[in-house]
């Protein structure tokens, strides 16, 4: 049955849509969340491996290709929170020159919005979440407010690393993160037990359940969990969205009317939706509706030291940042940016685990490295620039998914800035631990984290899909939210703007509202 029409309606409860739940409902809009995953609480989160990976995408199979084939796993999410129930916390600014990298540097696209147009909305995030830093020592960080917390503590591991940039005349700071380091609105500080990807049940981390859902819930906001959208449903012009289909826990097919859409799905699901929302697909004049799919290219050094690094302590996403080589300098031979995150804690195996570093040990001689790597293993993560590539691309495939719509195919390879700019930081990380004073230093094949595009902002219905308040040109009352927005990838993990770009299009939504609804 329809439910009763709501002011608005949100698909995805992730850092993007929990936030824009928040705002919207505090302000006195009628806001209903329809969730595709299970329902969870801060209670269901175990501090384990095999539960993390329940938090992980098990919705509509994608269908990946290219020689750098984006993943549905590491990065999404399932469930109450989206994949910000498991992220990292690593959160930073992207620099002034990622929102004008065409008009600068020849190469990728604009944003329709500056750096000074969006750091309003980045000081007004950290303060609600919270972030541990040090922005002086951060000297690579574009203006803004302090952070309200201090840098969370450094253990061994982050020191040894460090001694390999100092030695070489590099920077290290402290990592920004949306982790307490001191009690901070309610929630505890970090205990420093390197459990981020299970989500963190003492709310220490700032995801969704922690956060801007609560407040939500406390304003009145709905959510129905196993709620599939397969469609946006509009007038017969297209020009108006009216709400949404979605398939409940049963497959039953239910419709929730509302007078704004808002799609704050994984980077995935928003152009597929789009895709089988219309032939040709809703909000498509330009044809970008799939392009310009992104990631950014990483890759882990490892080196083993005498001395005990202590590897299990601290925050998944790492201790030290390194943005030494962030700025785009075609000098170089690419232009591309790149950053360290330096000394992730890690575990005995699965994701960023101390057994997947040696995929080439079997048996008995991968029992002698883990014996010492468990005590004297340090690693640091690159994280390389994508560019932006119209090729790069998600189509609707021939499969289906249960319910008879197609599923995702998406195409993506890293283009010749990208690689070269993950060759330099490979060949550059081997030296770092070298000087460090690593005995053995080994580095992880080239990969692929943070899905972005699909749905990208820009100034002009012929070349992007919605504007810079996520709201789409050719459907006024449908705003897109998330990561699928970004026209550019910069170097940087990629939430804090999410959120600073969710929280902008709410306080425009609330502005011209009486031209929306």
């Amino acid at each position: 049955m329809p439910k009763d029409k709501a002011d608005i309606v949100i698909v995805g409860s992730g850092a993007a849509g929990s936030l824009l739940a928040a705002k919207l409902s505090q302000a006195g809009k009628t806001v209903v969340i329809l969730e595709a995953g299970p329902k969870r609480s801060m209670g269901d989160l175990v501090s384990s491996q095999i539960w993390a990976r329940r938090l992980k995408w098990a919705g509509p199979a994608v269908e990946s290709g290219g020689t750098d084939a984006l993943s549905v796993g590491f990065g999404s999410g399932w469930g109450t929170g989206g994949s910000a129930m498991h992220h990292y916390a690593c959160w930073f600014r992207l620099h002034p020159e990622d929102f004008e990298m065409k008009s600068r540097f020849g190469k990728g696209l604009d944003w329709p919005l500056s750096y000074a147009d969006l750091r309003p909305a980045y000081d007004q995030i950290q303060r609600e979440v919270g972030i541990s830093g040090d922005a002086g020592k951060e000297v690579w960080r574009p203006e803004g407010e302090p952070y309200p917390m201090p840098p969370l503590p450094l253990f061994n591991q982050g020191r040894v690393i460090a001694r390999g940039f100092e030695k070489l005349g590099l920077r290290t700071s402290p990592l920004p993160m949306a982790i307490n380091s001191v009690p901070y609105n309610g929630r505890p500080a970090c205990v420093y037990d390197g459990w981020c990807d299970a989500g963190c049940p003492i709310s220490a981390l700032g995801n969704p359940l922690a956060v801007y859902l609560p407040q939500a819930f406390n304003a009145g906001v709905t959510i129905a969990h196993h709620g599939a959208v397969t469609r946006v449903l509009t007038n017969p012009t297209g020009d108006k969205a009216l709400g949404v289909e979605y398939y409940d826990a049963q497959g039953q097919r239910l419709v929730q009317e509302a007078s704004v859409v808002i799609l704050a799905a994984y980077a995935f699901e928003t152009p597929r939706i789009l895709l089988n929302s219309r032939e040709g697909g809703l909000a498509n004049s330009s044809g970008t509706v799939g392009r310009y799919m992104m990631a950014h290219s990483t890759a882990n050094v490892h080196g083993l030291f005498a001395e005990e690094t202590e590897n299990y302590m601290g925050m998944t996403g790492g201790q030290l940042l390194s943005q030494e080589h962030y700025a785009k300098d075609p000098k170089k031979g690419y232009v591309a940016s790149s950053q360290w995150l330096i000394g992730n804690a890690l575990k005995p195996n699965d994701l960023l685990g101390i057994c997947n570093t040696r995929p080439d040990l079997l048996g008995e001689p991968l029992h002698a490295f883990l014996r010492t790597a468990a005590q004297h293993l340090a690693t640091m993560t690159f994280v390389g620039e994508g560019l932006p590539d119209a090729d790069n691309r998600l189509v609707l495939s021939g499969n289906k998914d249960r319910y008879g719509l197609p599923l995702a195919r998406v195409h993506h390879q890293f283009g010749p800035d990208s690689l070269r700019c993950w060759e330099a930081g490979v060949k550059q990380g081997k030296t770092v631990f070298e000087a460090a004073g690593a005995h053995e230093v080994w580095a992880s094949g080239r990969a692929q984290m943070h899905t972005l595009g699909g749905a990208i902002m820009g100034r002009s219905a012929r070349s992007s899909v919605a504007n810079s308040y996520g709201q789409t040109h050719d459907v006024p009352n449908l705003f897109l939210a998330g990561s699928s927005l970004f026209p550019t990838s910069g170097a940087v993990n990629p939430t804090f703007t999410i959120s600073a770009l969710a929280l902008r299009s709410a306080q425009y939504m609330l502005h011209s509202w009486s031209s929306l609804a």
